[in-house]
């Protein structure tokens, strides 16, 4: 691509402008690479500059399955996952590598994002891969209603319910969106997990103590783990936070 920085798509959405952009960004060796940033009107919701964090977010999810209690052998090889927030796809495509995945929905409350994946605008893959199904909805809506994160099956459970959408805790993206991390919106999202299934989230801020008291109120076991990575525009090391949660094991389940 000759051109250095290219608006591959613009929509007037009711969240705001949302605008899907690719630029050439040089890498250390001479070389350059393709970036991809999707912007929700002067923030960036994304950038494919950084996804150590959102990669590590779907890895740890399904290390956290694979170390757990509570799944049998035939389980191990047929997870069912969710994943609240689609943008570039990386935390979808860090799911997808594990061949112990059954099934994978993505939701998105943006139609024109799912829509960027499914016309290869964004190279993900995810639309081609007959285990991914992309749903537009609003995740935390969906949590709410109680009807369950699958539209065509209410009420179905996973193995993983793993959420990549607002900015923290503690800094949303909508104020609509401050129930599911107080300890009564937890339970509602817990009751889409299996006995021994595994709530992850990520968060651009250090680890909170006041929510990870709010995840012990709920799960069996809660922690954080943070993940660094190098930030070359700012020339030194940055950080994002994975919360870790399970819900308990069926009694008798083996330990």
């Amino acid at each position: 691509m000759g051109v250095r920085f290219q608006e591959l798509d613009w929509r007037r959405t009711d969240l705001g402008e949302l605008v899907l952009r690719r630029r050439r960004y040089p890498d250390v060796d001479g070389e350059s690479r393709d970036v991809y940033e999707i912007k929700l009107n002067d923030e960036y919701l994304m950038s494919s500059l950084f996804t150590v964090a959102e990669l590590e977010l779907g890895r740890l999810a399904l290390a956290e399955l694979a170390y757990g209690t509570a799944l049998d052998s035939a389980q191990e090889s047929a997870l069912d996952v969710v994943v609240g927030g689609l943008g570039l796809g990386c935390t979808a495509q860090a799911v997808l590598e594990s061949p112990a995945v059954r099934s994978l929905v993505v939701v998105d409350a943006l139609a024109e994002v799912i829509e960027w994946h499914r016309r290869e605008l964004i190279p993900s893959g995810l639309g081609s891969d007959p285990r991914c199904r992309l749903v537009q909805g609003d995740f935390f809506a969906m949590v709410r209603g109680r009807s369950g994160l699958d539209p065509d099956a209410p009420d179905r459970r996973f193995h993983a319910i793993v959420v990549d959408i607002d900015h923290s805790p503690r800094h949303l993206l909508h104020p609509g969106n401050a129930d599911l991390y107080q300890p009564e919106g937890l339970r509602r999202l817990a009751e889409g997990l299996h006995p021994g299934g595994v709530f992850a989230l990520w968060s651009n801020d250090p680890p909170e103590q006041e929510f990870l008291a709010a995840l012990g109120q709920v799960f069996a076991e809660a922690r954080a783990e943070v993940v660094t990575f190098d930030n070359p525009l700012q020339g030194r090391e940055a950080a994002n936070t994975v919360y870790l949660a399970r819900t308990a094991a069926l009694s008798g389940a083996p330990g």
